[in-house]
């Protein structure tokens, strides 16, 4: 049998910057990179190593020597426990320096691009409770904290109602009060287990695949309508029906009160059977007049009120006048589409999601939008000469893909359709510095602007423009 290494302890370690997803960076005496989770840039740190390569080592904190100025008291107890908001123990400003320095780093490093023009960061007016949806998880496998387990006493209430613990799937930390969406949020999510609690519901056992509760999601606008739906792993109509009856009761404020029976192997929601237990089977969002209607499946930004900030840039970089048919890449539930629409002669979203751009008409059409179109597709099939036939040349192209990026393809053609600006909206600044550094010889980088969409975390969002070169 092969025996185990010994963990490695490297002491008195000098942080001296934040690195990718959030890790504090230093070295060590020898000179090799150590990357370092929940510590702060400026700490001095004992660690242990999780991970060794040959050119870094990855580790946990072990004992800090010497605190950083930056940093702070986190907020939530479950800090360090629960994975959803690793940067809570540091400054916001600094939090935001971070933040503009990685998006400067990769757009110089990836993109080769020079980033002397690019603006101060946008930071986010509210830095808790900015979110508008949630998903907790039920389960009897609740995650036991160091001090329950120092304490040595039979663990007997093993219930929890919250999130997955990093790395260990079957694990839930039963939460007490969540500082990203603000209330009812909380109070909703409190009820649901004391009540299960008090009426013996059994909680899933995710290793079992059994039980009767198993997610519980919540979701809310900035016009103050709230969504609740539970997934239940099987049916139970006495016990259902007497939640959701409780919980319609109990909160007056819920305007969609949804449920669904999921056996399945995992959590999805899109392939579900949801149904209406009580109120509309959507809540609706407003945007500078515009109203969008979300259900249990739509995407629609986290962050609604940073997300109208965003828009707004992506709309002032497009600077249109009125008469510039636009193209619109990625377009989800087409919400930047009808943002801009407004100034726009005609605007065509692109999407790979039917049920999204289902969504995308529907909102247009309930905005009494008539001069935008939605099409599903591919986008590195769908965008083609025969598009540009059909449709037109456009004048501005607005992209805004998911993380990894738009296919080379997808470059290529934009590449070739060639129009007079690109507007690059993205939620990783490396693959978008890796995308522009393919464009750069035929367009000229003229702005750039970071934007937090996500306080407390390392996520940042930014926006660049891209002028044609003549």
């Amino acid at each position: 049998m092969r025996r185990k290494r010994p963990p490695l302890i490297i002491e008195n370690i000098k942080l001296t910057t934040a690195g990718a997803k959030g890790a504090a960076i230093g070295k060590t005496e020898e000179g090799k990179t150590v990357f370092v989770r929940n510590a702060i840039p400026g700490d001095t740190v004992n660690i242990r190593v999780t991970k060794r390569n040959k050119r870094f080592f990855e580790g946990i904190v072990t004992e800090v020597l010497e605190e950083s100025p930056h940093r702070i008291q986190p907020e939530c107890q479950h800090f360090g426990v629960c994975g959803g908001c690793k940067w809570q123990n540091m400054g916001y400003d600094t939090q935001l320096f971070y933040k503009e320095k990685e998006v400067k780093d990769n757009l110089e490093r990836i993109g080769k691009i020079n980033v002397d023009h690019c603006s101060p960061i946008m930071g986010s007016k509210e830095i808790f409770f900015y979110r508008n949806k949630l998903e907790f998880s039920f389960s009897n496998q609740r995650w036991i904290t160091e001090d329950e387990m120092q304490e040595n006493d039979v663990i007997e209430d093993r219930n929890a109602l919250g999130f997955h613990i990093p790395g260990r799937w079957s694990k839930i930390l039963d939460v007490k009060k969540c500082w990203l969406q603000e209330d009812p949020s909380n109070a909703i999510r409190l009820e649901v287990k004391k009540f299960a609690d008090e009426h013996d519901y059994e909680f899933f056992d995710p290793v079992e695949q059994a039980g009767f509760l198993r997610t519980l999601m919540i979701r809310t606008t900035t016009t103050g309508q709230v969504m609740v739906m539970i997934q239940f792993f099987k049916e139970n109509e006495e016990q259902r029906i007497q939640l959701l009856e409780h919980l319609k009761q109990t909160f007056p404020q819920i305007t969609s009160l949804l449920y669904a029976i999921n056996p399945k192997g995992n959590d999805s929601v899109y392939d579900l059977d949801i149904q209406t237990y009580a109120g509309e089977d959507f809540i609706m969002e407003e945007m500078e007049g515009l109203n969008f209607k979300i259900g249990p499946k739509s995407f629609y930004q986290t962050n609604p009120k940073q997300a109208y900030e965003l828009y707004k840039v992506a709309r002032d970089f497009a600077n249109l006048s009125g008469d510039e048919l636009v193209y619109d890449l990625y377009t989800g539930t087409g919400t930047i589409a009808q943002f801009v629409s407004k100034k726009a002669q005609k605007v065509i979203g692109v999407e790979s999601v039917q049920e999204a751009i289902d969504a995308a008409q529907e909102n247009a059409k309930f905005n009494n939008i008539d001069n935008c179109e939605f099409l599903c597709g591919d986008m590195k099939d769908v965008l083609n000469d025969d598009f540009v036939t059909k449709y037109g040349q456009p004048d501005v192209i607005i992209t805004d893909p998911p993380r990894n990026g738009m296919h080379p393809k997808v470059v290529e053609n934009i590449l070739k359709i060639a129009p007079e600006k690109v507007v690059y909206v993205s939620c990783n600044s490396a693959t978008q510095a890796r995308d522009l550094n393919l464009m750069k010889d035929d367009y000229d980088i003229v702005k750039i602007q970071p934007v937090d969409m996500f306080p407390q975390t390392y996520h940042v969002e930014n926006v660049v423009l891209m002028q044609r070169k003549s």
